[in-house]
C-alpha cells in the first residue's frame, strides 16, 4: 500500500503520545493529566443548550449515573442526547459509521471488506425507511430532539482533545477527520446491530453445510440433537392457536419432540462460498458480542404470592460481548410532572446513541429481555447467470441494482455494485451478500445434491440473505410504549410494534407477572430453516409471519414464576416453526429448580434470593461427566493426581476451584478429542493442525495418497467444538453409547484408539498435561480462575493490525485481565470458548433485580461504569463490584434521587 510507510511513522506517534500521556497521568505531569481531562464532561454549574424549552436537570450520583428532569417529552431527550453525548460520543460515532458501512472513512483501508459487507445489507437505507415510512410522528420528534441535544453537545466540542482521547489518537492518522451532525437515522439505525448481533441460527446453517461435506444426515444430527423437552421444559405452558389468536394453556409439561428435518440441496451446499461467507460474519465488529447462536441471558419474575416483598421481583442479566466503555447506558428520565405533554418516568439502560430505555422499570411496571433465538435469517443458493441477472422459477431475472461508494481515508475510494433478489414478502429483496467486488461474486466448489438443482456452471452459486431486519419496522416506537406503558394492555401494544430482534420480554407490575414473545418470525412454505434454500425456487422464499395474536405468552400462570433463559419457548404442538435451534434450557432447568427448592414447604423468594441466583456457577452436566471420569482406572501417579482434584468437587465453578479448573481442562480435551478431530478445517481454529490423508493429486481418483499437515482456517473465537449448550447436550447422549464412532480418536502417539474410558484417560492425561504448561507442576497452585480470565477490551479502535490502535494503545484503554467465576452453561455465564482456550468472551453484561414493592431498593450494576471517558473515574468503577457479585441499590423517586445526588448541572434554554 503506498501508505504504509506513513501508516508505520504515525502509529510510531501514537505510541510515543500514549506514553507520555501514561507518563503525565501516572506522575503528576500537567500536560498530560490536563490532554486526558480536557474532554470529560461538565457535571455541576448550567449550561446553555439550545432549543430547550424550559431547564433540565441533570443529577449524577457518585457512580456517575444520570437522572434527567424535565418538563417536556422533547426537552427530556434533548437533554439525554446532550448528556449521552457528553459521557460516550466517541463510541456513538464509531457506532453510526458502523451501521453506515463507513468505518474505512474513520480508520482506512482495513475497513473496507467490512464497509462492504454492511452496505450490502443496507442496514442504513432500511433505518432510514423506517424513519420516513414507519415510524409515528410522536418517535420522530423524540429521536429529532434527542439528535438536537447531540449536536447542541458537538458544537461546544468539534473533536480533538475536546471530544475524547480517541479523536487525539485518531488525529495523529487521520487529521482530516471531523464528526458530522448526529441525525435522527443514526439512532434507529443501531436497532439493526442489536438485530445482527441477535439474529438467530445462521452460524448454524453455514456449519450444517459445511459438516455436509464429510457426514451423513443422521451424524450430523448427533451434532444438532433435538431440544430436551421433557427435561428442561419450555417457557410457557404451550397453547393453541385458533384462527391467528394464542390462548395459552395450563397443561402438563410435554414429553416429546419434533423430528428435525433436512434440506438436502442446502445439506450439500457449496464448500467455499460458505467460507467466505463465514470470514464476512466473522469480520464484522461484534459490539455486542458474538453474532447469533450461543449469545444467552436469563431473566425470571416471581409473582407477590411467593416473595418475601409480597410484591413482584424481577431479575435481568443479559449475555452479551465484553468490552469498554460497557454496552449498556444507565439512566433514569424523568418528568417532573407526568402529563399527556410529558409521560416519562423511566430508569433503567438503554445504548449510547439511542434514546429511551430499553431495559428496566417505570412507576408501575418492569421488563427485562432475553434472546428469544428465533430463526429470523435464510441463506439462499442463487444460480447466477450472469453481471445482472439469476434464475427464478426456470426463468432469468434481474436483479436489483444499486452501487456504493466508500470513502477512505488516506486511499482511493471503492465503488461496489450490491445485487439483491426479490425474495420474500413486503416486496423486500435478499441482498447477495457472497458478492466479493464489483465484478463478480465468489464462487463455490460443490453443486447441491437432487437433480432438480441447476447446475453450477462457470459462475458458481451465490448466497443471498433473507432477513426479517431489511424490513422496516417500528421498533423505535416499542421502545417508548414500554417506556410510558401503565400495565399489561399496554406492555403487549408496545410488545406488538417490537420486531427486530425478536426477544423473550418478562413482566411486572404490583400485583401481575407476564411473559410475551413478540417479534417479526418468517413463516416459510418450504423447508425450515435450517440448511440453506434453493434460491432458484420461489417456494423457498417466505410467505408472511407469524400474527402477533399468535405469538406466545403467559399471564399470572399458576406457577407463580417465569424463567426465560434462552429455552425453548413452546413445544412442537405450537403451530408455527419460531426455530429448530433453541439453546438447550440448561441454566433455565437450574434456574427453575431453585425457585422451586425456595419455595417448597410454603418458603418465598427474597431480594437476596434473587441475586444470589445470578451467581450460581455450577457446571450441571458435571454431575453426569464427573463420576463416569472418577470411575477410569488411572495409573499414572501424575494423572491420578490430578484426578483426584475431583473426588469430593461440589461442582461449582468459583475462581479459586482447582476442581474446576482440572474438569474444565477435561472438558476441551474431550471435544478436541471426540469431535475437533473429526471436523473440516472450515470449523477448526487456525491453530488446530492435524495430520490427515489425501490424494496426491485430487483431479485423479486412483492417485497415490499421502500424509499432510492441514490447519484449521477459523478465528479462534469462532471454532467448533464450542464448549457451549449445544455441545453440553451432544455430550450428554453420546454419554449414553459407550461404543459410539465419536469416542474413537488419534492419540498422542498417532495412533487409533475407541470406546469412552479410553477417550476418557486420555482427555484426563491431555489436561494434566496443558494445565501443568498454563499453571504449574503442583495441583494445590491451580485455579479456575488463573486459566478463565476476562479482559474488557476497549471495542471501537479495532485490533492491532486493523485501525489506530497499536497495543500499547490497547494496554492503555483496556482493563483486566479478571479472574473469573462461571462458564459457557452456567447461570453465571462467564462464557469461553473450548476449541480456542480458556479466555472469557461473553459475560452477564449488567445485572438487575427490581423490586416492586420499593422501587428505590431495586439493584443494578453494570460491567466497566457510565463513562466512555478512559481515565475517568467512572469509566471502570462498576468492574469491581459486578465481580464480586455485588449489586448497588439504585434511587428513583424524587427524593431517594436528590439524596444520592452528587453532581447536578443544569442546562438552560440557549
Amino acid at each position: 500500500m503506498p501508505r504504509s510507510k506513513k501508516f508505520r511513522r504515525a502509529r510510531l506517534i501514537v505510541i510515543v503520545l500514549v506514553v507520555l500521556l501514561v507518563a503525565g497521568a501516572g506522575y503528576g505531569g500537567y500536560r498530560g493529566v490536563a490532554a486526558v481531562r480536557a474532554s470529560f464532561p461538565e457535571v455541576d454549574g448550567s449550561v446553555k443548550v439550545a432549543g430547550l424549552s424550559a431547564p433540565v436537570d441533570v443529577k449524577r450520583d457518585a457512580n456517575g449515573i444520570p437522572q434527567l428532569y424535565a418538563d417536556t417529552s422533547e426537552d427530556l431527550f434533548r437533554a439525554q442526547g446532550y448528556v449521552q453525548a457528553q459521557d460516550r460520543f466517541w463510541e456513538m460515532d464509531v457506532r453510526r459509521h458502523i451501521t453506515a458501512g463507513r468505518l474505512s472513512e474513520m480508520f482506512g483501508d482495513s475497513q473496507v471488506e467490512t464497509d462492504s459487507f454492511i452496505r450490502t445489507m443496507g442496514w442504513r437505507q432500511v433505518a432510514q425507511k423506517e424513519f420516513d415510512t414507519q415510524l409515528s410522528p410522536e418517535t420522530k420528534k423524540y429521536l429529532q430532539a434527542y439528535a438536537d441535544g447531540v449536536n447542541a453537545w458537538l458544537g461546544e466540542h468539534p473533536g480533538g482533545a475536546s471530544a475524547s482521547l480517541e479523536y487525539t489518537l485518531l488525529g495523529v492518522v487521520n487529521g482530516d477527520y471531523k464528526p458530522e451532525q448526529w441525525t435522527p437515522v443514526d439512532s434507529v439505525a443501531w436497532l439493526k446491530a442489536m438485530a445482527w448481533n441477535l439474529s438467530g441460527n445462521l452460524q448454524e446453517e453455514i456449519d450444517r453445510s459445511l459438516l455436509a461435506q464429510d457426514y451423513s444426515p443422521e451424524k450430523i444430527a448427533e451434532l444438532y440433537p433435538e431440544y430436551p423437552y421433557a427435561r428442561n421444559g419450555t417457557i410457557v405452558k404451550t397453547g393453541t392457536v385458533s384462527g391467528d389468536a394464542y390462548r395459552p394453556a395450563d397443561g402438563p409439561a410435554p414429553t416429546g419432540a419434533a423430528t428435525q428435518g433436512a434440506t438436502t440441496q442446502g445439506a450439500a451446499a457449496t464448500k467455499a462460498m460458505l467460507k467466505d461467507v463465514t470470514d464476512r460474519i466473522d469480520a464484522m465488529p461484534q459490539l455486542l458480542g458474538r453474532q447469533g447462536q450461543g449469545i444467552g441471558s436469563n431473566s425470571w419474575v416471581v409473582s407477590g404470592s411467593h416473595t418475601t416483598t409480597n410484591k413482584p421481583l424481577l431479575a435481568n442479566d443479559p449475555h452479551l460481548g465484553p468490552g469498554l466503555p460497557s454496552v449498556w447506558y444507565q439512566m433514569g428520565l424523568h418528568c417532573r410532572t407526568v402529563s399527556a405533554t410529558c409521560g416519562f418516568d423511566v430508569s433503567g439502560f438503554t445504548f449510547a446513541g439511542m434514546p429511551g430505555v430499553v431495559i428496566g422499570h417505570n412507576k408501575d411496571i418492569a421488563w427485562g429481555f432475553t434472546n428469544l433465538g428465533a430463526d429470523v435469517t435464510d441463506l439462499l443458493l442463487e444460480k447466477v447467470t450472469g453481471p445482472d441477472t439469476y434464475l427464478l422459477d426456470g426463468k432469468e431475472t434481474k436483479f436489483e441494482l444499486r452501487k456504493e461508494t466508500i470513502k477512505v481515508a488516506g486511499g482511493e475510494d471503492r465503488t461496489i455494485t450490491v445485487r439483491t433478489t426479490k425474495a420474500g414478502p413486503n416486496g423486500v429483496g435478499a441482498p447477495l451478500i457472497s458478492d466479493q467486488s464489483t465484478e463478480q461474486q465468489n464462487v463455490g466448489k460443490y453443486a447441491p445434491n437432487g437433480t432438480s438443482a441447476p447446475d453450477r456452471g462457470t459462475s458458481g452459486y451465490g448466497v443471498a440473505l433473507q432477513w426479517t431486519a431489511l424490513i422496516p419496522g417500528r421498533t423505535m416506537d416499542a421502545v417508548f410504549e414500554l417506556d410510558r406503558a401503565k400495565g399489561w394492555e399496554e406492555f403487549r401494544a408496545a410488545a406488538k410494534d417490537f420486531a427486530v430482534p425478536a426477544q423473550n420480554l418478562i413482566y411486572a407490575d404490583a400485583k401481575n407477572i407476564g411473559y410475551q414473545a413478540p417479534g417479526l418470525v418468517p413463516v416459510r412454505a418450504k423447508g425450515d430453516g435450517t440448511y440453506p434454500a434453493a434460491g432458484w425456487d420461489s417456494a423457498s422464499e417466505w410467505k408472511g409471519f407469524v400474527p402477533f395474536t399468535a405469538m406466545p405468552y403467559s399471564f399470572n400462570p399458576p406457577s407463580g414464576y417465569i424463567v426465560t433463559a434462552n429455552q425453548a419457548v413452546v413445544d412442537p404442538s405450537y403451530k408455527y416453526v419460531l426455530t429448530k435451534d433453541w439453546e438447550y434450557g440448561t441454566r433455565a432447568k437450574e434456574i427453575s429448580d431453585q425457585i422451586d427448592a425456595k419455595l417448597k414447604n410454603n418458603g418465598r423468594i427474597s431480594p437476596d434470593d434473587m441475586q444470589e441466583m445470578q451467581l450460581d456457577n455450577t457446571s450441571i452436566l458435571a454431575r453426569t461427566l464427573v463420576p463416569l471420569l472418577l470411575k477410569v482406572q488411572i495409573d499414572d501417579p501424575y494423572v491420578r493426581e490430578a484426578q483426584d482434584l475431583l473426588k469430593d468437587w461440589n461442582y461449582h465453578q468459583d475462581a479459586d476451584s482447582a476442581a474446576a479448573a482440572f474438569y474444565n481442562g477435561v472438558w476441551r480435551q474431550l471435544l478436541s478429542l471426540s469431535f475437533g478431530q473429526k471436523f473440516p478445517a472450515d470449523l477448526r481454529a487456525k491453530d488446530n493442525c492435524l495430520l490427515v490423508r489425501q490424494q496426491a493429486d485430487p483431479t485423479k481418483p486412483d492417485s497415490s495418497t499421502q500424509i499432510v499437515t492441514e490447519c484449521g482456517t477459523r478465528e479462534p473465537g469462532k471454532a467448533q467444538p464450542d464448549g457451549g449448550d449445544r455441545w453440553t447436550e451432544v455430550v450428554r447422549q453420546q454419554l449414553e453409547k459407550p461404543d459410539s464412532s465419536w469416542w474413537t480418536y488419534i492419540d498422542s502417539q498417532h495412533k487409533e484408539q475407541k470406546g469412552l474410558d479410553n477417550l476418557l484417560a486420555e482427555a484426563m492425561k491431555n489436561a494434566r498435561q496443558d494445565l501443568t504448561s498454563l499453571l504449574s507442576k503442583d495441583v494445590s497452585t491451580w485455579s479456575w480462575g488463573r486459566l478463565h480470565k476476562l479482559t474488557l477490551r476497549e471495542q471501537t479502535m479495532g485490533t492491532d493490525d486493523s485501525s489506530i490502535a497499536s497495543g500499547v494503545v490497547h494496554k492503555l484503554l483496556n482493563r483486566g485481565p479478571y479472574r473469573l467465576s462461571g462458564g459457557s452453561a452456567a447461570v453465571d455465564a462467564a462464557g469461553w470458548n473450548a476449541a480456542a482456550g480458556y479466555e472469557v468472551d461473553w459475560i452477564p453484561s449488567m445485572r438487575m433485580v427490581v423490586d416492586m414493592s420499593d422501587l428505590d431498593a431495586s439493584r443494578w450494576v453494570n460491567v466497566g461504569g457510565a463513562s466512555g471517558h478512559a481515565f475517568h473515574p467512572n469509566y471502570n468503577d462498576q468492574t469491581d463490584l459486578w465481580l464480586k457479585g455485588k449489586l448497588l441499590t439504585w434511587a428513583y423517586s424524587p427524593d431517594a434521587v436528590e439524596k444520592a445526588t452528587k453532581n447536578k448541572l443544569t442546562l438552560t434554554t440557549g
